[in-house]
């Protein structure tokens, strides 16, 4: 694992480095964006540097500075042999006071990139009685405010499942904590729209983009109830790609099934033709 922090390489991840004081660890106050790194290569950077942008300027915090993150990307990803891993960029809006209200510091932008273990290609998830409020000041914005999920996965670990999935305020079917939600229907591939209140995950789009040749796919809202009905469930998501589903809640599926196998297919051979699609 290698870090960075604006503009400068720490000699170890646990050297000390941001302020007590920043806003983001005092109300959270900041975005992120998880990158996946196979054989070497962060996959789809540039989306994510995208959304990044995006989300720090919903949030109000002003823009990140883009072309120093790249350089922070490189910086710890130099040196380091990742088959498999992740890059994770963290962006606060800097040092402010003890409440809501922000200083007039600069951003803080943090860069970390280490190897990990590759999700499975079979998962289970439960549902969570907790909703997605899809009307929110935060919603569709990718916030380092994440002590809800992580509330809904450690629900999830106690009940033997890798994932937690939500309905938004409406008891719509939303998304997971840290992936986006797909179900089959006969031989229709279904997802949620962004107006449930989902975030615009990157792989999301990339299904939906890769698969509109090849499979019935469709943007559609339903009850969270229908994944107790779905012929095939799936996540997708920055680490997990496209991940079959065997166990909702106490539900047992065939995993993966026939639209879930070939949307993996599709993906795989996909991905293979461009690191930065």
């Amino acid at each position: 694992m290698r870090t960075w922090l604006n503009g400068r390489l720490l000699r170890s991840p646990d050297e000390p480095s941001i302020s007590a004081l920043d806003h983001g660890m005092i109300v959270g106050d900041g975005v992120f964006e998880t990158i996946q790194v196979s054989r070497n290569q962060p996959f789809a950077l540039t989306r994510h540097l995208d959304r990044l942008v995006r989300s720090a300027e919903g949030l109000g915090i002003g823009k990140p500075d883009v072309p120093a993150i790249r350089e922070g990307i490189a910086a710890t990803m130099d040196g380091q042999d990742i088959g498999f891993g992740r890059i994770r960029i963290t962006v606060t809006s800097g040092i402010g006071p003890l409440g809501s209200p922000r200083g007039s510091s600069q951003l803080t932008q943090v860069v970390i990139a280490e190897p990990s273990t590759q999700p499975p290609d079979v998962a289970e998830i439960v549902t969570v009685p907790w909703p997605r409020n899809e009307r929110g000041a935060l919603a569709g914005l990718k916030t380092t405010s994440y002590a809800e999920n992580a509330l809904m996965i450690e629900h999830a670990y106690a009940r033997g499942a890798s994932e937690a999935v939500m309905p938004n305020t409406a008891g719509m079917l939303c998304e997971a904590t840290g992936s986006n939600i797909m179900y089959v229907v006969g031989e229709r591939l279904i997802t949620p729209t962004l107006a449930a209140g989902p975030l615009a995950g990157v792989t999301r789009a990339l299904v939906l983009e890769w698969c509109a040749g090849e499979i019935d796919v469709v943007e559609q809202d339903a009850p969270i109830d229908v994944l107790q009905t779905a012929d095939e469930v799936i996540l997708v998501g920055t680490t997990r790609d496209v991940q079959a589903i065997k166990r909702v809640d106490d539900r047992e599926l065939a995993a993966p099934g026939p639209i879930t196998a070939r949307a993996q297919a599709i993906w795989a051979r996909e991905a293979a033709k461009d690191v930065d699609p």
